[in-house]
């Protein structure tokens, strides 16, 4: 295992001495901190990828930041890049002008990250890839959740739920996340584990098997009706995250086939969630969160604060062969029965979750 030890330059700490953050772009609001204590670290810039994706960016991860950054009293600069390419480079460049010392990035693809954190470096600012790997792009830290389980979970409640239906030699058709997006690739490895054994034994027929750009849940929705226009017989969709299982419930419902095909997920959105009390989804991968936030605040503020963080594993970075730093956190799988968990581990809100018509399924499902 190998630790990765990074220190910050005098010249930069200095750089961000009293430095406070400032509004985002797209109509996200910033957050300033200006604690005084803040005044001998220096000052952390993070980059989200988009609003759109998932929910997860704004309403959890901004959130969780936030307050670890708060309750250490270092001023930070959270900004939102609404999936455009030249925003994330122009957002990164003025966040390290305006005085980052640490830059944190949820990366669009590992081209447009490799050339920020290329940059950073550049300038002595410390680097952390937050919940994706960029690939090649040699970042101090690697924090997020083990992606290939996140896919075996999905995998796994898929055949479950197949199981449940009494498929037989069901047709499974397979809606990815972004071709450039390496969790994608990870979630597939892991979902491919436990489907591929099944395609092979006869078990499973493979169906429409394409990727989403950039997790586009508008196209998302295009390609699964041409899907079920070729294939009228899919009987079960292996969905990498909720945006992309709504997007193929919608054309479902159209068919009067919701609730008849399980659908996977992941993320544990709202949405998601209440297409599970619903019955129109199979099951979802809870992340917590908070846990991942705090992880990657924990290095971000030590590095600001010019201290030499470890992390207490690594993982190889398949295009450069290097080992990166790394945190990765245990996914959970979500289904109709235990629901009640991410509620209670207050990720959502049960008066979020249990409107309307879903209020009588919260009571079923035992939702406090």
């Amino acid at each position: 295992m190998r630790m990765g030890i990074l220190s910050l330059t005098a010249a930069a700490a200095a750089l961000a001495l009293g430095l406070t953050a400032c509004g985002g772009d797209s109509g996200q609001t910033g957050a300033t901190s200006t604690a005084e204590s803040s005044q001998k670290a220096g000052k952390i810039g993070v980059i989200l990828p988009d609003s759109k994706s998932s929910a997860r960016w704004e309403t959890a991860d901004r959130k969780y930041l936030e307050e670890a950054f708060k309750a250490a009293g270092v001023a930070y600069d959270i900004q939102n890049a609404q999936n455009d390419k030249t925003a994330f480079q122009t957002i990164a460049d003025q966040m390290m002008t305006n005085g980052a010392t640490v830059l944190m990035i949820v990366n669009l693809d590992s081209g447009t990250g490799k050339s920020v954190i290329e940059k950073a470096k550049s300038r002595g600012v410390a680097t952390i890839d937050y919940d994706r790997l960029t690939l090649g792009g040699g970042a101090a830290f690697y924090v997020s959740f083990d992606n290939t389980k996140v896919g075996t979970l999905q995998g796994e409640g898929l055949s479950k739920c197949l199981a449940d239906k009494k498929a037989d030699k069901p047709i499974v058709a397979y809606l990815n996340g972004s071709p450039t997006d390496n969790n994608a690739t990870l979630f597939k490895q892991g979902y491919d584990g436990v489907l591929k054994p099944k395609f092979d034994a006869g078990e499973y027929v493979k169906g429409p098997d394409q990727a989403v750009p950039e997790w586009d849940n508008t196209q998302a929705g295009t390609i699964f009706e041409q899907m079920l226009t070729t294939e009228p017989k899919i009987a079960g969709v292996l969905a990498a995250n909720d945006g992309l299982g709504n997007a193929a419930i919608t054309v479902l419902k159209k068919n009067n086939l919701n609730g008849k095909v399980p659908v996977t997920g992941q993320d544990a959105t709202v949405q998601g969630l209440q297409n599970i009390l619903a019955g129109d989804q199979c099951m979802t991968v809870y992340k917590a969160v908070k846990k991942e936030a705090d992880a990657a605040a924990k290095l971000a503020v030590a590095l600001a604060k010019g201290e030499k963080p470890t992390a207490s594993g690594s993982v190889k970075d398949p295009e450069s062969g290097q080992d990166v730093p790394s945190e990765l956190l245990d996914p959970q799988a979500i289904t109709f029965e235990n629901v009640k968990d991410v509620v209670a581990d207050g990720y959502v809100a049960k008066e979020d979750l249990c409107t309307g018509d879903f209020a009588a399924k919260c009571t079923e499902a035992g939702i406090q």
